[in-house]
């Protein structure tokens, strides 16, 4: 039986002296708080109110379970409350610095929809799991390689000039390919990870660059500053290369794209992101841009 709600309308129908009066005060019908009282009397064996008169009296069984039904009431709304709060509690998540203003505001109110209130926090690539684990966010878009994510971003090279054809070559980068300083490909701190920026020096190596021609960046404002000034590349998603204005081709030599999965401190959010806000999750991050 719902004892709460037998509860509530046995406290309102004392309060009032009537069954109309206190169904209106639980807010519902009069013959539903008749029947959860006639419950809550079956479940103790005992009358709570003497039905003889007018006006609904309390039966000496009834006054000494007044005070305990009121404190399961109170109990109960308090809990109801505090559920309520838990809910609006905000969500602090680590994300990448390469997601827009616009996609997180979108991630957010979609996330509203679902009685979830995101906050967003930036943060480099290895720091971001670390504040999972020191409790400064309950949830985190890790990097990871792409075959073991959630999201995968695919990633090429962009440059101010658009260059000829479908894909670019690294190896066309070589020194004495073409007139001029050596061209450089830069990695942005978002991509100087491993499985990414690993499989771009075993490219530079296999083709003949030099050393140099491969190099992470400070930023990716320091690393778009360069590739603005000279013929030099920046590694960078379809969605950063529109917002630059930069011309994007993918890599002739090897295919390379950011993953991304979640850490988080309760199961529950690491799924809500997973699931529930999956799509709006992978627009902030690039994905199918």
């Amino acid at each position: 039986m719902d004892l709460v709600g037998g509860c509530r309308a046995f406290v309102c129908v004392s309060e009032t002296g009537s069954f109309t009066a206190g169904a209106a005060l639980a807010r519902i019908p009069q013959p539903v708080a008749s029947r959860r009282i006639a419950a809550l009397e079956r479940h103790f064996g005992e009358t709570l109110f003497d039905r003889s008169t007018r006006r609904a009296r309390l039966t000496a069984f009834g006054r000494d379970l007044l005070p305990s039904a009121k404190r399961l009431v109170q109990l109960a709304e308090a809990l109801e409350h505090d559920a309520h709060r838990a809910r609006l509690r905000p969500m602090r998540v680590a994300v990448p610095d390469t997601c827009g203003v616009r996609e997180l505001a979108e991630l957010a109110a979609e996330a509203r929809a679902s009685e979830v209130h995101l906050e967003f926090r930036t943060a480099p690539p290895g720091e971001r799991a670390a504040l999972v684990r020191t409790s400064e966010v309950r949830a985190a878009l890790t990097a990871v390689p792409p075959e073991d994510g959630v999201w995968a971003v695919p990633l090429g090279v962009a440059g101010v000039v658009s260059p000829p054809g479908r894909v670019v070559h690294l190896e066309t980068l070589r020194a004495g390919r073409a007139p001029g300083p050596r061209r450089r490909v830069w990695i942005q701190p978002e991509d100087d990870v491993p499985h990414v920026r690993d499989r771009v020096l075993r490219v530079r190596d296999t083709v003949g660059l030099q050393p140099a021609q491969v190099a992470v960046a400070e930023s990716l404002t320091s690393a778009a500053a360069e590739v603005f000034g000279s013929a030099d590349l920046l590694l960078c998603s379809v969605a950063q290369a529109e917002e630059l204005g930069l011309h994007w081709r993918p890599v002739g030599e090897v295919h390379l794209a950011r993953g991304y999965g979640v850490a988080a401190a309760l199961g529950e959010d690491a799924e809500r992101l997973r699931t529930v806000l999956r799509d709006a999750v992978g627009r902030c991050l690039g994905v199918g841009r």
